[in-house]
């Protein structure tokens, strides 16, 4: 509600009207958990009963405006309006059905999450494509900032490939669960999306393609790290490539042999991964198998049996 509240609060603030925030909060907070109203359309309704109290037309408020184009890593205030240009790196499931794509968006200078809302009623965009951004919201949660596409941004396609930059970060340890959604699965033609019962969230019933990916979980002992591999990287550390997948779920009637395969050569395993970080996730560009655990557990039961030898002595 903060983030709704701020972003209805700037562009009041735009237009020249003062609109307190714990007014903005106090009204959505109604809305939202009082009346159990989906947090898009409190926000809509919010905003329609303050462009009324202060007599202002909705094509006004929701007129598109030119905002300044930035790097994702200028990107650091809560609750902007901006543009941005780059690249889909990776679209992932959406968790709620008012949003319509959700993804990471990079241009050279790092990633940022984005999310398309199913209210914007804007086209479906592509992993791999370059896009411009236009008039996009930004947004901040626990410290961790974002882009949002509402009904007044613009998605413009451009044939420029760029060439996404990223800061890499380094996780060691076991990997203790490969979670549902791995293996073998299909993704929508049209949007990427991975399908769920043969179903696309966007396009509806489709006749997906083969893709095959790990969503795993890390734990060093102290903290536990989501990853999460694509074609390329799980293919180069289980040994099974992509047609190999689609052979043994054909001959197995199942495609859960596939997941089965993969937890069977790298639950219980340790490993170093590094890769982008967003959110809960580490979009894993490379992993090799860590020896210092092993090494390390050999070397305190060598010692532990050393121990009774030498009290003899």
């Amino acid at each position: 509600m903060k983030q709704i509240a701020k972003q209805i609060e700037a562009r009041f603030m735009e237009l020249g009207i003062k609109v307190e925030t714990s007014e903005i909060e106090s009204s959505l907070d109604q809305l939202i958990n009082k009346f159990k109203v989906p947090p898009e359309e409190a926000r809509r309704n919010v905003i329609n009963s303050f462009l009324k109290k202060h007599n202002v037309p909705k094509s006004e408020f929701f007129a598109p405006r030119e905002t300044p184009q930035v790097k994702v890593s200028d990107i650091k205030e809560d609750g902007k309006w901006v543009t941005v240009r780059g690249k889909i790196v990776q679209l992932w499931e959406a968790n709620q059905e008012s949003i319509s794509q959700v993804g990471l968006f990079g241009d050279e200078s790092g990633t940022i999450k984005f999310t398309k809302w199913v209210k914007a009623a804007l086209p479906a965009v592509e992993e791999g494509k370059n896009y411009i951004f236009k008039n996009v919201a930004t947004s901040e949660w626990q410290g961790q900032f974002s882009i949002k596409l509402n009904k007044t941004s613009e998605i413009i396609p451009i044939t420029e490939d760029i060439e996404v930059g990223s800061t890499p970060t380094e996780f060691s340890g076991a990997i203790v669960d490969i979670q549902s959604g791995s293996g073998l699965i299909k993704r929508c033609p049209e949007c990427n999306r991975a399908l769920v019962k043969g179903a696309c969230g966007e396009h509806g019933k489709v006749e997906g393609t083969y893709d095959l990916r790990v969503k795993a979980v890390m734990d060093d002992g102290e903290k536990v790290q989501d990853i999460l591999l694509n074609r390329e990287v799980t293919e180069a550390l289980t040994g099974i490539t992509l047609e190999k997948a689609k052979d043994m779920a054909t001959e197995a009637l199942d495609q859960a042999v596939v997941l089965d395969m993969i937890k069977s050569k790298l639950v219980g395993r340790y490993f170093v991964v590094s890769g982008a970080k967003l959110d809960r996730f580490i979009l894993v560009e490379s992993i090799k198998q860590d020896v210092r655990p092993i090494e390390e557990e050999i070397k305190r039961i060598l010692a532990a049996s050393a121990a009774p030898i030498a009290q003899e002595a």
